[in-house]
């Protein structure tokens, strides 16, 4: 008989993980394979990100990429995305969930990424994921960078969320519906915020799942938790005042998002080669799973 694997060793009062969804954000690719900026090595950070989520889950529920796919909305640059993510979704047998950020472009997005006529209608959709709904907004506004959902859009919204999901619903949108602490951000917030809590309050909306600020953040909007993924191009180095904060080709991450019946977890990854010690390991998680919860505590709790 072969090994649990590490979600499935059981020794708090949580059970595994009924979901567990990895949440990406702003690639900003450009045809081509361009640096952005002329600095930023997107493809070459965005490949290190895909290595690291095949390392951490081997068949999450979905991975969803919040927004700013590419950074000029060329069907190139979809092209080339599309290329280096779908591979990787299909030997973790998963789903791929394209949201629309400001930096892109409706038409080519909807062409290249979704297989749809390049319109200019809104790019959303609704997943079934074994009970958990999620549910991808399009926050974007053509011709601008500020974030916006029209009334046709959260009259839809409000009919997907009229009958309850068995584990719930998580939306998934590029402009978080958040303040942040830099003041060049709330020229290019989402705007209809009240509007937008009026629909999903009283629902079955657990999670917010956002980007756009290239830095983490978390916070509540409307009683519901919002979780932001920074960037996988570039970061902001929030380690300045505020005025004074830009951006830097360093802190890229990911987040995993472990859903469980009464809470959801977000999890920040960072995509780093740092050195990492060796003391846990399968090897280790066996050997506390053949002690009793009595004895695990005595052998890892007691303090020497």
């Amino acid at each position: 008989m072969s090994a649990p694997s590490a979600s499935e060793y059981v020794f708090g009062r949580h059970r595994p993980a009924s979901h567990v969804i990895v949440h990406v954000s702003d690639p900003h690719f450009l045809a081509g394979g361009r640096r952005l900026g002329g600095r930023y090595d997107v493809e070459a950070t965005f490949a290190r990100t895909l290595e690291a989520i095949q390392a951490v889950h081997p068949n999450p529920s979905a991975i969803v990429v919040t927004g700013d796919l590419a950074d000029l909305g060329e069907p190139d640059a979809y092209r080339r995305l599309r290329a280096a993510v779908e591979p990787v979704a299909a030997a973790l047998g998963t789903a791929v969930v394209w949201v629309a950020g400001n930096h892109d472009e409706r038409p080519a997005l909807r062409e290249g990424l979704l297989d749809l006529a390049p319109t200019q209608e809104p790019v959303t959709g609704v997943w079934d994921l074994d009970g958990l709904r999620l549910v991808a907004l399009d926050s974007s506004v053509p011709g601008w960078h500020h974030g916006d959902l029209d009334d046709a859009q959260l009259e839809w919204l409000a009919d997907v969320l009229r009958d309850p999901a068995p584990h719930g619903t998580l939306l998934a949108m590029h402009h978080p519906p958040l303040p942040s602490h830099l003041p060049l951000f709330d020229i290019l917030e989402l705007r209809r915020q009240e509007e937008l809590a009026q629909v999903i309050r009283g629902t079955d909306v657990r999670g917010i799942l956002a980007g756009h600020l290239h830095y983490s953040s978390h916070g509540t909007f409307a009683g519901v938790p919002v979780s932001v993924s920074s960037a996988t191009c570039y970061t902001m180095n929030v380690a300045k005042p505020a005025p004074d904060v830009n951006g830097m080709d360093a802190a890229q991450a990911f987040q995993l998002v472990h859903v469980h019946p009464d809470t959801i977890t977000h999890t920040v990854v960072p995509v780093t080669d740092a050195a990492t010690g060796d003391y846990f390991s399968e090897a280790w998680l066996q050997e506390m799973a053949a002690l009793t919860p009595e004895q695990r505590l005595e052998a890892f709790s007691r303090k020497r």
